[in-house]
């Protein structure tokens, strides 16, 4: 079989909340229990569910996002993700046809099923009906001809004869149902304000759901016919994504050698507090020619031995405030590798880890403001453009991020803004002080590969480019 034919299914529903994790996540692990490879996908900008899907499968977590990444990346990122996989599941966002606001079937379920060429099996959460989901499934199946929906998971149901009722309703419909899960509060995973609690930060018993979630699946899901189906589809004609091609494609800066050393190292925050990122950043950064070194702020006291460059992603540090402020050997280590102009990536958790204080608590101290939480949370998608030449990206250069948080920042004098936020609000946003690029902005890096490239040749460098030194 060749690559660009590899099994697959997208798991989607008519809206949050149906339970596409839940399904999506069973069906992984209980693939992957019987022997199969499996390649586990996300649509959408989510961190979180690809982290139970990595647990689940042994493989990363992979999101196809067609408004970060375009939708012409989303087959090759897809292939890319899914080489040498026996099946690949990609669970979905929102509703089925739910997409980028205002930009139509943009960012969908419906549109990276479309693109993959992949069949579709709905979930339904049938709890409070029984003849009305044929009607239900009627309507999702007819709305939009290029989508294949080929089979509905019945969830959320009551009993055998509210099975016995739904089956029955469904047999006219022409969609057949592929399975039937029952109501129960076992498996259940553990949320708050952003979500699903991560598996950084529960893995036993994260776990122990993924394992009980497979169980589930298996008892109440027709495996076979599931994996019948996902051996329909036609082989992709694209080419598999590389980083880099990617990079050298993007014309961004060779980096030369480290002193002393054959290639820089960038240390990659992690960790429970930080677990925001795509898989697809450190395959840059490695290609790019960096030498990639993970770190746990709450337990490393210093940096990577070597650290010329830093990455530090999203995640919950409000969650861990106390613990991240009680590491001062590192809070100061980070300040003195950004006072020394090295390069500094920081999204979102990591922008408040840089700040002067999160709800009152020291952090890092690099750029002059203060982070708090508050009851707002800010969500969506941006376009955004880079005002001026930084660590990160050169000056112009257009990028599509996603904002997802319940802080705010509160900025004094001394760094300027990072960006200048295009869409769907005008202003500006983040900061840039010395080495350091500090957002909000979630970025997928695959869409915009010369930023990987810029910050490795700054790193090898040991100079900032377009920037002066020191620190906020």
């Amino acid at each position: 079989m060749s690559g660009g034919a590899v099994p697959r299914l997208v798991i989607a529903a008519p809206s949050s909340g149906a339970g596409k994790t839940t399904v999506a996540t069973g069906l992984m692990a209980a693939f992957a229990e019987a022997g199969l490879a499996v390649s586990p996908h996300k649509v959408g900008p989510d961190y979180i569910d690809p982290g139970y899907h990595a647990l689940a499968t042994g493989r990363p977590g992979r999101n196809l996002d067609a408004f970060l990444c375009g939708p012409q990346q989303i087959a090759p990122l897809f292939l890319h993700g899914a080489a040498g996989a026996d099946l690949a599941v990609v669970e979905g966002v929102m509703g089925l046809f739910d997409g980028a606001s205002g930009m139509g079937e943009l960012s969908s379920t419906a549109q990276v099923a479309k693109v993959l060429r992949a069949p579709v099996v709905l979930v339904v959460d049938a709890s409070s009906q029984s003849r009305s989901v044929a009607a239900l499934v009627h309507g999702f199946a007819s709305w939009d001809p290029e989508v294949r929906l080929a089979g509905v998971i019945l969830n959320k149901v009551g009993s055998d004869r509210h099975e016995e009722l739904l089956r029955d309703a469904m047999g006219s419909s022409g969609v057949p149902v592929l399975g039937a899960l029952r109501r129960t509060e076992q498996a259940r995973t553990p949320s708050r304000h952003l979500g699903l609690v991560p598996v950084a930060e529960r893995r036993t018993e994260a776990l122990e759901s993924v394992r009980a979630l497979a169980a589930r699946v298996r008892a109440g899901c027709d495996l076979q016919a599931l994996l019948a189906l996902a051996r329909t589809v036609p082989e992709l004609p694209d080419r598999p994504w590389d980083p880099a091609e990617a990079v050298a494609a993007a014309g961004a800066p060779a980096a030369p050698p480290a002193a002393g050393s054959g290639r820089p190292v960038v240390a990659v925050a992690g960790g429970p507090a930080f677990t925001f990122s795509y898989a697809e950043h450190t395959e840059l950064l490695a290609a790019a020619g960096a030498e990639v070194v993970p770190f746990d702020p709450l337990r490393d006291e210093q940096l990577p031995s070597g650290t010329r460059g830093l990455v530090i992603g999203g995640g919950f540090p409000e969650v861990y405030a106390p613990e991240l402020s009680a590491n001062a050997p590192l809070r100061a280590a980070v300040a003195g590798l950004a006072a020394a102009g090295a390069p500094v990536a920081a999204e979102c958790a990591g922008l408040l880890y840089l700040s002067r204080s999160l709800d009152g608590r020291p952090m890092c101290g690099v750029l002059p403001a203060d982070g708090r939480m508050t009851e707002r949370l800010t969500l969506g998608y941006r376009e955004a453009v880079a005002l001026g030449d930084n660590a990160l990206a050169a000056a112009g250069t257009r990028v599509r991020g996603h904002e997802f948080h319940r802080t705010v920042l509160e900025p004094g004098a001394g760094a300027s803004p990072a960006w200048g936020v295009t869409h769907p609000r005008r202003g500006v946003e983040g900061f840039v002080s010395g080495g350091v690029h500090a957002s909000y902005l979630h970025l997928h890096w695959a869409a915009e590969p010369a930023l990987a490239g810029r910050l490795v040749a700054g790193a090898a460098r040991g100079a900032v480019p377009g920037s002066a030194a020191g620190p906020a």
